[in-house]
């Protein structure tokens, strides 16, 4: 078990992930015996991880301190904060607080995994309070591009450690109430020992636009549109789904939702008080083509361009209710996430040859950011008022730029932390110190397998996506030193086998030779026969083709007995 290097009188704070990347949040707040954790987190893959579906932190610390965890403690319900809860929850049952929509979203999760009645859970408001043996927990309320954003203060014995979640200064919110300034100011005049403080926009200078100037836009847009509107946008922006109903409530336009994200979302929002839609609003597939193109509003998934998302398969004409016409206006209301404008671009270019109009970008003002600007993280600074800070949530480039920013609020530079996964901070009411390391590396989860793809599985992937694979069979008799049938050569993804005969011909040869060399060795075995073939066939391909694809001997060991 690994133990930090942190005194009685130290409190320690750390990143299971969240650091030098977006994604994957799950900070920990340490004093003694009793730590709390906040949020828990996934991350999407990048390109290269081929074939897996989420990034989640490795928790064996948590799991080697579980006794010690007090809660886990949510500020929203965004992926990249809630995502890894189920799979945390398996490894650790601890108590989880969160907003009313945040446990909503984790009811459904744990229900998925066969865990909804095995976990404590408590529904908390910004005025929640709490309480442990040595440390205590209160929150106060932050806006976000989702309803229920709170910030977290976690009361030490050394002092208050802020974490604030994701979070921008909307004074004019759509669904929830703006933020609460005199709690952050109170916390910030009692004295904040360290705040961590969210990063994701430190490169932009500005004060990120409210989402009632997004309304606007978007009023303007249903005003000069006379056909059929598909809306498309984050089934978690509940306030964009908000604007976007209103709108067409307010022009007699009827609602159809396509996404199982989306009517997820919306059956949260009525029950929760943010949407106000009455029943006979919506309607289905079926009455939708009865009605004008005037009158409707399509809501769906697929701003992303993700490929089997609703809008996605409307534009590829692969939807079994849903096909564009030609005057359909379609609105993007988010902007592509890093890594999805590939796949964005291709859907706004089927979505326009089927002759859709397509509005999208903040050129047109449709979307705003859910995360603060500079100028955001300055007034949060300057109301917390840290004696020491640590950036979270964000690449290594943004949380450098918000250090400096720290510094022009009046944190000495020294006095931030640019930290890693891993990294221990001990503080205590005066001082600030590196405290050691743990492992907190990236876990790979493929389908149901938690952890069973590592870095071998990802380059055998890589390398078959890339080069193909060459398989070999034949059967052999070890004992005779025989070959029995074969060696015969199938290819995929590496030559057209119809057109490359010859290739294949002296390939079969070639192999054929190495198994007889390889059998007549004093210590020969199927391991010795396969690296044999392994080497001599790859040597080949490469020399006649510059390729390298995967080989794969399959061998069938006959009459091998002494």
């Amino acid at each position: 078990m690994k133990k930090l290097n942190v005194k009685n009188n130290e409190a320690a704070i750390y990143g299971v992930g969240g650091l030098g990347e977006i994604g994957k949040n799950t900070y920990g707040i340490q004093f003694q015996d009793e730590i709390i954790l906040i949020d828990a987190g996934i991350k999407f893959p990048e390109d290269d991880l081929l074939g897996v579906d989420y990034v989640i932190p490795d928790y064996q610390y948590l799991v080697d301190n579980k006794d010690k965890i007090k809660a886990l403690v949510i500020t929203h319900g965004h992926e990249d904060h809630i995502g890894g809860v189920p799979y945390l929850m398996k490894v650790l049952n601890v108590p989880i607080y969160a907003g009313p929509l945040a446990m909503a979203l984790i009811k459904n999760k744990l229900e998925e995994h066969g865990l909804l009645n095995s976990v404590e859970l408590h529904v908390i408001s910004d005025k929640t309070v709490i309480k442990f043996r040595k440390t205590k927990v209160s929150f106060f309320r932050t806006t976000h591009s989702i309803p229920d954003t709170l910030g977290v203060a976690v009361h030490t014995p050394v002092g208050v450690i802020v974490e604030t979640g994701d979070y921008k200064f909307d004074l004019t919110p759509v669904t929830n109430q703006p933020p609460d300034l005199q709690e952050m100011a109170r916390l910030g005049a009692e004295g904040v020992l360290c705040l961590m403080s969210d990063s994701t926009n430190a490169e932009k200078p500005i004060w990120t636009k409210s989402e009632k100037w997004v309304g606007k836009s978007i009023s303007h847009i249903f005003d000069n549109v006379n056909d059929r509107i598909i809306f498309a946008t984050f089934a978690s922006n509940i306030s964009r789904i908000k604007t976007a109903c209103d709108n067409a409530l307010a022009r007699g336009r009827k609602i159809a939702v396509f996404g199982r994200s989306m009517d997820a979302a919306i059956v949260n929002g009525r029950e929760l008080g943010y949407l106000d839609i009455p029943d006979d609003a919506f309607v289905d597939a079926h009455e939708l083509q009865s009605l004008p193109a005037s009158k409707t509003l399509i809501l769906c998934t697929g701003s992303q361009g993700e490929p089997m998302a609703a809008l996605s398969r409307i534009a590829n004409g692969t939807h079994r209710q849903i096909s564009i016409q030609p005057g359909d206006t379609v609105i993007f209301s988010s902007n592509p996430i890093p890594g999805n404008t590939t796949s964005v671009n291709s859907v706004i270019n089927k979505l326009e040859e089927a002759g859709a109009n397509v509005i999208h970008g903040r050129v047109n003002n449709i979307h705003t950011s859910g995360h603060g600007g500079q100028e955001e993280q300055k007034l949060m600074l300057r109301l917390m008022k840290p004696k020491f800070f640590m950036p979270i949530h964000g690449e290594y480039r943004m949380l450098k730029i918000h250090t400096e920013l720290a510094e022009q609020c009046g944190v000495p530079l020294d006095h931030s932390f640019i930290m890693q996964n891993g990294d221990v901070l001990a503080l205590s009411k005066d001082t600030a110190r590196m405290a050691g390391h743990f492992t907190a590396g990236d876990v790979y989860i493929d389908g149901s397998g938690i952890g069973d793809v590592g870095s071998i599985v990802l380059r055998d992937r890589q390398l078959l996506s890339e080069e193909g694979i060459v398989v070999v069979v034949a059967t052999i008799n070890l004992h005779n030193q025989e070959i029995q049938s074969g060696p015969d050569i199938l290819s995929r993804g590496f030559v057209y086998m119809r057109e490359s005969g010859e290739l294949l011909d002296e390939g079969r040869r070639r192999v054929f030779k190495t198994i007889r060399k390889a059998m007549h060795g004093k210590k020969a075995t199927e391991s010795s026969i396969r690296n044999a073939i392994i080497d001599d066939l790859q040597e080949f391909l490469y020399t006649k083709t510059e390729r390298h694809p995967m080989i794969l001997p399959m061998l069938i060991m006959n009459g091998n007995e002494k």
